[in-house]
């Protein structure tokens, strides 16, 4: 069934929502995030606001705004008959509040174009929103949360007229996903879901029950510092040189700009220092745990190399990020089974794909509550050319409404 979908008035009510939000400056930090702060911004205070209010106005229950700027809402089972309400798992909904630094998403002025099939990037009659391309678009993932509100709003408003039965549903909001430590402080006590879903994907179709693994590496090289008009008979070491040569030495054809599909990568994200010492920050990504090991090694190989050509010392520290959700995924066939049987219902065609990334689902997948991820209608991640589908927003709310009226077989 669709609901959201090809209803203009749902449809209006989503796009007006979607270009709301957008509008709230709600970027992260990710030096600050890696530093302890936490949120790493206060801004993202101020969209968590505005979502903790409308929950309260859609007449939602027990709508918490944590201490560490989680948005969560319960919503009662509509259904009376114990008996019957026992077919519907309690289902989390989940999307971040945040935006990427790495663009800035401060004053975004959503833009809308309503085209026809020939003009339009989706291929049909079809409102694409994108920025004025000073900015972020926020799609990632002010889109989610939009879908989710829309669906929630929804169930809300038209269980009388429609009949749309479903049992308890849990909504997050979380803030600081794009700096990698949005489960940091999850309430995973306030949280009873059998399973969860995070609405953080992009085009139309797309389920993802696979992501990265996923480590962050830092290495300091330390030279020797003189002055540079003596530096050849003072022996100086310069540690710049040091961190230029490393970042050389690593395979090109391992880099992000070279890989897709299961391809993993080494990613060097700064630099950093002085002569006496600098700092190299890198990623390190692939979807088996095994290949994880030989990229560490081949840092290290790169490291070494370096070192016995020009001399100085290095510091070399790894740290867990994320972890490939499908194993864990693999073990609770029914979750992905129960999302196909929505997507259908919805008349969108499943395309099953990995995440070249990672998602809160990630994480939380890892602590307990198996959570794969499926679309939004954002697309362009992180650019000043990123812009949402409406058409293919309105038909993720419809996946998600048919989820939460979905009984257990």
């Amino acid at each position: 069934m669709n609901y959201i979908y090809g209803n203009k008035d749902e449809e209006n009510k989503l796009l007006d929502r979607f270009c709301r939000y957008v509008k709230i400056w709600s970027e992260s930090d990710g030096k600050a995030a890696d530093a302890g702060v936490f949120p790493s911004t206060e801004r993202q205070w101020d969209i968590a606001k505005v979502l903790v209010k409308e929950l309260r106005n859609l007449g939602t229950r027990n709508v918490y705004l944590t201490d560490n700027c989680y948005v969560v809402a319960k919503i009662d089972s509509n259904i009376t008959d114990p008996d019957e309400r026992k077919k519907y798992p309690t289902i989390l909904l989940m999307a971040h509040m945040d935006t990427v630094d790495e663009v800035t998403g401060e004053n975004v002025k959503p833009v809308i174009s309503i085209l026809s099939a020939s003009e339009s990037p989706t291929g049909q009659d079809d409102t694409i929103v994108k920025s004025d391309g000073t900015t972020l678009l926020g799609a990632d993932d002010k889109a989610g949360v939009s879908a989710i509100m829309a669906a929630v709003e929804y169930l809300m408003n038209h269980y009388e007229e429609e009949g749309l039965k479903h049992g308890p549903i849990e909504v997050m909001f979380s803030p600081d996903e794009e700096t990698g430590h949005g489960m940091d402080k999850v309430p995973l006590n306030i949280i009873k879901a059998d399973f969860a879903v995070t609405v953080d994907g992009g085009d139309e179709g797309e389920l993802e029950a696979e992501c990265f693994n996923a480590w962050a590496a830092t290495i300091k090289f330390t030279g020797k510092a003189c002055h540079t008009g003596s530096a050849k008979a003072g022996g100086m070491i310069n540690a710049v040189t040091l961190a230029s040569a490393f970042v050389s030495e690593l395979p090109r054809n391992m880099a992000p700009e070279t890989t897709e599909n299961y391809e993993g990568f080494i990613a060097p994200m700064e630099i950093t220092g002085s002569i006496e010492s600098s700092t190299v920050e890198m990623l390190l990504r692939s979807f088996n745990i095994e290949e994880i090991e030989k990229e560490k090694e081949i840092i290290k190989a790169a490291a070494e190399n370096v070192i016995s050509k020009l001399g100085g010392n290095y510091e070399l520290n790894f740290k867990q990020q994320y972890l490939n959700m499908k194993e864990k995924l693999d073990q609770h066939p029914e979750i992905m089974q129960r999302l196909e049987k929505a997507y259908e219902d919805s008349g969108v065609k499943v395309r099953k794909q990995p995440i070249r990334g990672g998602t809160d689902g990630s994480r939380l997948t890892e602590l307990g509550i198996p959570t794969p991820n499926i679309f939004t209608g954002a697309h362009e991640f992180h650019s000043r050319n990123e812009w949402l589908s409406l058409n293919q927003c309105a038909k993720c709310a419809d996946v998600l409404i048919n989820l939460l009226t979905q009984k257990v077989k």
